[in-house]
């Protein structure tokens, strides 16, 4: 078991397989100009499988590969199937645009579920937000993936003034399709230009849906970062990951590990190990791995103390950018 100090078990790592993505929304990406990884700074193949062995034989249950665009990477259908031999549940979080080449190897290598990163359902607005034309790719992988049978959760970064006009539409999209949308509250990292006033909260997200819906609160993990609810009559659902106004950090059970190596314990965690070093050089990863959950803090990483998400100054956080992370 990976306990830290308020007994909390973590059975759910997140790996981050690259910073590079085709596509540049402005919350994730700090600008036009970010400078990507060096190719040597990063974890090749056998060092993801060897890192992830490890937490395995601690207890991790659940492995989520995220980027940057982990599709981007062109070994991935190498380090999808060496991880596919380990006794984990393998997922996926992608913006889908380079979905279709992958399909095959997917559902080989035994993923049944792929988050997909998607803001709006406008092709005007999506290029707006990505710098990209590429709505029209994503939206034939969607359809696709769920065609073929995979369980499709939509993950919607909610903005004030952005996109909170499309909430309605996105929940509409869940009465013919048995897709799980989950709309995100926007959260603050290095060069997003983050503000309190940008977020729109699950309160408000809420609000707008039951005007038009009856949603049912159904069963959820007790490890979810999210409650799920179902309108009457349709084969999907939707949820709201109320990271700002309302953390779930009591049941967290996830641990990142960036494309560089670097273990988190927390989104907005200060501190990092660097895993990756540790096993050039032949280290023991396990000290590296218990002393790093040992230091996570009760609630967001310890950075936000009790402020309202309102008051919050963005621009003060010590943290990486999203797309560093790993989403």
């Amino acid at each position: 078991m990976i306990l830290d100090t308020y007994d909390r078990n973590h059975t759910y790592l997140r790996i981050s397989l690259t910073d590079l993505c085709n596509l540049r929304c402005f919350y994730c990406m700090p600008d036009e100009n970010y400078d990507f990884m060096p190719t040597r700074h990063l974890m090749q193949p056998a060092e993801i499988e060897a890192i992830a062995a490890v937490f395995v034989r601690l207890g991790v249950t659940k492995i989520r590969l995220t980027g940057g665009e982990p599709l981007a990477r062109r070994d991935f259908d190498d380090i999808l199937m060496r991880l596919s031999l380990l006794p984990v549940e393998l997922t996926l979080t992608t913006n889908a645009t380079l979905l279709h080449r992958h399909l095959d190897t997917l559902q080989l290598a035994g993923v049944r579920s792929l988050n997909i990163s998607l803001d709006t359902l406008s092709a005007e607005r999506f290029f707006q937000l990505t710098r990209r034309d590429k709505f029209s790719q994503t939206m034939r992988n969607i359809r696709t993936a769920i065609d073929r049978g995979f369980h499709v959760k939509i993950n919607t970064v909610v903005m004030n003034g952005v996109n909170a006009d499309e909430v309605l539409g996105f929940v509409a999209w869940t009465k013919d399709d048995p897709i799980d949308v989950r709309f995100i509250e926007f959260m603050p990292f290095e060069g997003n230009r983050w503000t309190g006033d940008q977020v729109f909260p699950k309160q408000e997200i809420m609000n707008l849906v039951t005007e038009q819906y009856h949603a049912v609160p159904l069963r959820h993990d007790p490890h979810a970062t999210s409650q799920p609810y179902q309108v009457p009559g349709h084969q999907g659902t939707f949820a709201i990951i109320s990271t700002m106004s309302a953390p779930f950090c009591s049941g967290c059970n996830r641990m990142r590990l960036t494309a560089d190596g670097k273990m988190k314990n927390c989104l907005f965690s200060k501190t990092e190990s660097d895993l990756l070093s540790a096993l050039r050089s032949g280290k023991p990863l396990e000290q590296f791995i218990r002393k790093n959950i040992l230091g996570k803090a009760e609630r967001l990483g310890g950075q936000f103390g009790d402020i309202p998400f309102k008051d919050l100054p963005g621009d003060k956080l010590v943290n990486r950018s999203m797309i560093s992370i790993g989403g």
